[in-house]
Formats: structure tokens, C-alpha cells, sequence
């Protein structure tokens, strides 16, 4: 009996520590207590590979009240608008000015205490340099038609000489 009422005693004090807990935390300033500044935890941009003046998504862990977004190869500052519980997505739109590089991106959220810079986070590849071509019209040009026009024609008179030759060699 006196053992009964030892271990109670102690699981009453054990429950009572485990329920005081999180309570001596949230007032502490811990994620989740009232009026608790939160700081960003992960910076993910996708695509992580993008060409000048494409737009890409930043996704922030433990940024539960939105915030921005910066980066020296943005076109200017992203808001970041929260989507679950405890994270924030913005679009970012890359400068098409931006040298081909690697880039970091930096979050402050709102409510929060440390910004996160997270460093390499995409990279800006060089664009295409276009000569002449492209086209300028919609459909086959009239000189499309003459090349295409002349390897049918080609083609009709290698098969026929292809044809005379095995004929011939049939009757030999």
C-alpha cells in the first residue's frame, strides 16, 4: 500500500513537471508562446538553376507571419504571404540584368528577430547569344518550299535510278 502510494505520488509529480514545461517556455520567449519573435529556420528557391529575368518561388521554414525577401539579383523586394502554419512563400522575379552567377537570398520575417541569409541559394546562367534566324513569319516560307521541293525531288529521282538498277541486274 505504501508502495502504491509512493509511485502515485510520483507520477502526479512527474505529470504536474511535464505539464509546467511548455508553459515556463512559451513565456520564455520559445516558438509559439505569445508575442514570441520566430526566425527563420530554411530558404528554398526553385528553380535553383534560372536564366535572367525568370521568376522563382522562395519557400521559408519557421516563418509563420510572411515577410520579405531579398537578393542582389532580384528586381526588387519579395513579399512573403504565409501558407501553412508555419511557412511563407513569395515569387521572385530576376533582373534581367543579372550577371551570370551564384546569389544568396536574404529573409527577414515579419515578428522576427534574426534575418537568414541563406548563401548560394540559386544561380543566374548567362542567356543565348542569337545570330541571324528565327522566323518572321507564320508557316512554311517559299524558300522552305523550294529545299523541301528539291530533296522529294531528289529523293523520287535516287529511287528510281535505285529501281533501273536492280531491274537490270535481274536480268542478267
Amino acid at each position: 500500500m505504501r508502495t502504491t502510494r509512493a509511485l502515485a505520488a510520483t507520477v502526479a509529480a512527474v505529470a504536474a513537471l511535464g505539464l509546467a514545461a511548455p508553459a515556463a517556455a512559451a513565456r520564455d520567449g520559445m516558438p509559439g508562446g505569445p508575442g514570441s519573435a520566430v526566425s527563420p529556420s530554411n530558404i528554398v528557391a526553385l528553380p535553383s538553376v534560372i536564366a535572367r529575368g525568370g521568376q522563382l518561388t522562395i519557400t521559408v521554414d519557421n516563418c509563420p507571419q510572411g515577410g520579405t525577401a531579398t537578393s542582389p539579383a532580384f528586381t526588387g523586394s519579395v513579399t512573403l504571404t504565409p501558407f501553412s502554419s508555419s511557412q511563407s512563400r513569395g515569387t521572385a522575379t530576376v533582373s534581367s540584368t543579372a550577371s551570370p552567377g551564384m546569389y544568396s537570398i536574404t529573409v527577414n520575417c515579419t515578428g522576427g528577430r534574426n534575418p537568414l541569409t541563406r548563401s548560394d541559394a540559386f544561380t543566374v546562367i548567362g542567356g543565348v547569344r542569337g545570330g541571324l534566324g528565327g522566323g518572321s513569319s507564320t508557316g512554311a516560307t517559299p524558300t522552305d518550299m523550294a529545299i523541301g521541293g528539291g530533296l522529294v525531288a531528289a529523293a523520287a529521282v535516287g529511287g528510281g535510278v535505285f529501281w533501273m538498277r536492280r531491274r537490270s541486274e535481274k536480268r542478267i
